[in-house]
């Protein structure tokens, strides 16, 4: 019997495209992606967690730019995971309806197209600080896709009518279609332009 997530969206026709993601973008379903940490003994076990469950632990978290900690909160930032959990399906829902496609297929190319290949360090030479490029690791090119839709949902939301939901379907279709108007992708530009020019 095929196990489907959320009870409703079926990933046997899944693919990652990308190569270098492919060992780091887990579709393997769940009925309830909610694992309860019980992976958490195996050093790389963010690999085998459901890409939706990492999408809602960065929901619940959405963590602070610079020294402004939870810089944007809302009803949805409480850290209780049944309420991330509910949003993410219903923003599912809503890219489904929105685009006649399965949203877990969406969601799995917009992590591929919004995840960075290259970022900055800062190296000390001689007192002196330089940006310098480095090739970005797949597990931290995932994490950081899955944190500016997060970011990206939350700014198109904060204080105004449109809620979480929306605006994470929203941010999600986006990405899938490489559109500018997608936070996670203008991101994903900048640091790569910001990289080449650091060579």
């Amino acid at each position: 019997m095929e196990v489907l997530a959320f009870n409703r969206w079926s990933t046997k026709d899944l693919k990652v495209e990308d190569q270098g993601l492919q060992r780091y973008v887990s579709v393997e379903p769940r009925v309830i992606p909610k694992t309860g940490a019980r992976y958490a003994g195996n050093r790389f076990h963010k690999s085998k967690t459901f890409i939706v469950e990492r999408l809602i632990n960065k929901v619940m978290i959405p963590g602070h730019i610079k020294k402004h900690k939870h810089y944007r909160t809302s009803g949805y930032c409480t850290g209780k995971a049944l309420t991330a959990m509910n949003a993410v399906r219903d923003a599912l829902a809503l890219i489904e309806k929105k685009s006649s496609q399965n949203p877990l297929k969406v969601l799995v190319k917009a992590v591929e197209n919004a995840a960075p290949r290259e970022e900055i360090i800062t190296i000390e030479y001689g007192g002196a600080r330089y940006p310098k490029a480095v090739d970005c690791a797949p597990q931290r090119r995932v994490d950081i896709a899955l944190r500016h839709f997060v970011w990206g949902a939350y700014g198109q939301c904060f204080n105004k009518k449109k809620s979480l939901v929306e605006a994470l379907a929203d941010e999600l279709y986006a990405a899938f279609q490489c559109d500018g108007k997608s936070f996670a992708v203008n991101k994903k530009n900048d640091l790569e332009r910001q990289s080449d020019a650091s060579r």
